[in-house]
Formats: C-alpha cells, sequence, structure tokens
C-alpha cells in the first residue's frame, strides 16, 4: 500500500472522528456523526465492487476496497453510543439502512435508463454498479446484525466495566462484530464469482488491523465530548 495513501486515510478516517466528536461538543447533537455513518455506509457499497491487496510484509491478503472505511463505522457507533447510549445508536442503524435502501433504488434507475448514444462508458458501468445491488443486500444482511451486535456487546461491557477500559469494550466489541460481519458479507455477496475463504480470512484480518487504528481516534473523541457544557 503506498506511503500517500496510507497518510491519506489516517488523516481523512482521524479528520472525521474529531469533525462528529467536536460537533456533539458543541450541539449536543449527532447530526454530523450519522451524515457521516451513512457517506461511509455508501462508499462502502461502491468500494466493494474492487477487490485489492493488502501486503503487511509477512504476509499478503486480498480483500474488498470497503475494509478501508467499513470498520470506521463501527466507531462512529462506539462514538454515538459512548455520549449517547444504545437507543440513540440504534436509529442510527435505523436511518442509515433507510438511505441505503435508496442509494440502490437510484443505481439500478439510473443503470436501466437509456445511456446517450456518444457515450462509451455503459458497459464498465454495468459491469461495476450492477455488482451494487448484491453487494448491498449483502451488506445490509450482514450490517443490521454485526452492527446491532456491536451496539448491545459495546453497551453490556460500558455496563460491566462501569464506563472504565474504553479500549477493552471498543475492541471486545468491535472484533466479534468485525468478524461476524466478514463472514456474513462474502459470503452473501461473492459465493459463485469467486473463491470465498480467501477474501473472508483477508477481510478479517484486514478489518481487525485497521479496526485497532481506531482505538487512539476514539479516546480523543471521547475526550472532546467530555468537555462539552452540561
Amino acid at each position: 500500500m503506498p506511503v500517500t495513501v496510507i497518510l491519506l486515510w489516517v488523516v481523512t478516517v482521524g479528520a472525521a472522528s474529531v469533525l462528529a466528536a467536536g460537533y456533539i461538543r458543541r450541539y449536543d447533537r449527532t447530526d454530523l456523526a450519522v451524515g457521516l455513518y451513512v457517506i461511509y455506509l455508501a462508499l462502502a457499497q461502491i468500494l466493494a465492487t474492487k477487490l485489492i491487496v493488502f501486503n503487511f510484509g509477512l504476509f499478503t491478503v486480498v480483500a474488498p476496497a470497503a475494509v478501508l472505511i467499513f470498520p470506521f463505522t463501527f466507531q462512529l457507533i462506539d462514538i454515538v453510543n459512548e455520549a449517547y447510549g444504545r437507543a440513540q445508536t440504534q436509529r442510527m442503524i435505523l436511518i442509515a439502512f433507510i438511505s441505503q435502501v435508496f442509494m440502490v433504488a437510484f443505481i439500478l434507475l439510473g443503470t436501466l435508463a437509456p445511456p446517450a448514444l456518444f457515450w462509451q462508458g455503459h458497459e464498465s458501468w454495468r459491469q461495476i454498479l450492477l455488482l451494487i445491488p448484491r453487494i448491498t443486500g449483502a451488506s445490509w444482511v450482514a450490517f443490521l446484525i454485526s452492527q446491532s451486535l456491536d451496539n448491545l456487546l459495546f453497551s453490556r461491557l460500558k455496563k460491566l466495566t462501569h464506563g472504565r477500559h474504553l479500549w477493552l469494550r471498543n475492541i471486545a466489541s468491535d472484533v466479534p462484530a468485525l468478524a461476524l460481519d466478514s463472514f456474513i458479507f462474502i459470503t452473501l455477496a461473492f459465493w459463485g464469482i469467486v473463491p470465498i475463504w480467501p477474501l473472508i480470512v483477508g477481510q478479517i484480518v484486514t478489518k481487525c488491523l485497521i479496526g485497532a487504528v481506531d482505538a487512539p481516534f476514539l479516546y480523543l473523541s471521547r475526550w472532546i465530548i467530555s468537555r462539552r457544557p452540561r
């Protein structure tokens, strides 16, 4: 993975986390976090159509490009859960789910509409974007199960630890949810298209490694939110 791509990725996801937390601190509302969450999920459906190579030095895996962004949907879930609790987080998940339904509907409308005679990109468009309904359908199933599991585990662990050990509940909720999401999503999205087990392993490995990067941002976000007026 080129260094420029890694740096751009870190800066982008870090800025999104800080801005979402800053918005919560300033306005005591989740609007920006919800907006970013919806955008992240929409982009994940599109990025999932491309399979990329991750070279970690000692080993190399292949995974959908969506792993670059999808683990941070869990981070936004955790930020909102930490600040407002499980009920508000479930509302956020519902809003995102409804948004995905309309996204797929409009992609299908745009794909089925007749192209201009002089436009040369129609076949490429169809090859890529017609995968999205299947990928999104698989993502919906995996998303509703895994995000709800993450939300439940995070809330339960917060009670058990009495609000302490944020790093523990972040990892202990995200890793099982990410693994379950990978198994469900890859099986439903790519069965019969490509060998799925290398993709499942690759997605679990990359999601867990990438997801670990969000811990410092989560602590930073909690610190920013904790400074909001009461």
